[in-house]
């Protein structure tokens, strides 16, 4: 499930699985479906 959250003046997508957030709503969408819950590579 993707939320909205409010920060800097700006709303956010927030994935409730792995906490990313996306500018855009259809990138959330997109990345929810694709999602698996793990911390992210590029963060290694």
């Amino acid at each position: 499930m993707v939320s909205t959250v409010e920060r800097d003046g700006q709303t956010w997508y927030e994935c409730d699985e792995c906490g990313l957030l996306l500018e855009d709503e259809s990138d959330a969408k997109t990345h929810e479906e694709n999602c698996t819950a793990e911390e992210p590579s590029y963060l290694q």
